[in-house]
């Protein structure tokens, strides 16, 4: 296990340091807030959809490693889904993080995003991690809207 643990450790450093999507994205027409009021991180979701699908989607914000590298993993693995399959991974990815996670066979493959499976452990940190997708929920359902992890 603890090459695994380093394997994710080095994923989620390398999303903190060379964020991927790190940019306002021009032409959005779905945004979101999200804000940790506890430890301060921050995160605007931006989202192009045309009909139903992730045509395109960034993030701008600041924050701790996880927070930044959980919005990084999430929107290069987002874009080109369809809103309805967004949501789903919105819904497993909190499972996963709350450690809420159920055994039946799912057809959604978590790949990347398996590497904040172990923030289950601690409880502080699943705010970190979910902060963006919580926006990007907002940001599909609502169109518009500040969230916050409190």
């Amino acid at each position: 296990m603890p090459d695994l643990r380093e394997l994710y450790q080095e994923v989620i450093l390398d999303h903190n340091k060379r964020p991927r999507n790190f940019r306002k994205l021009e032409g959005a027409n779905r945004m979101a807030e999200g804000y940790n009021p506890l430890c301060g991180d921050h995160v605007t979701v931006y989202l192009h959809l045309e009909g139903d699908v992730i045509k395109d989607i960034s993030f701008q914000g600041s924050g701790c490693a996880i927070a930044k590298a959980s919005a990084s993993i999430m929107t290069s693995h987002l874009k080109g889904m369809s809103k309805g399959t967004a949501l789903l991974f919105f819904e497993k990815f909190h499972q996963m993080v709350t450690g809420n996670c159920h055994t039946d066979p799912d057809p959604l493959e978590m790949e990347d995003l398996d590497v904040f499976s172990g923030v289950s452990k601690y409880p502080v940190r699943v705010k970190c991690a979910s902060l963006a997708w919580h926006a990007l929920r907002a940001a599909l359902v609502e169109g518009e809207k500040t969230v916050s992890t409190e």
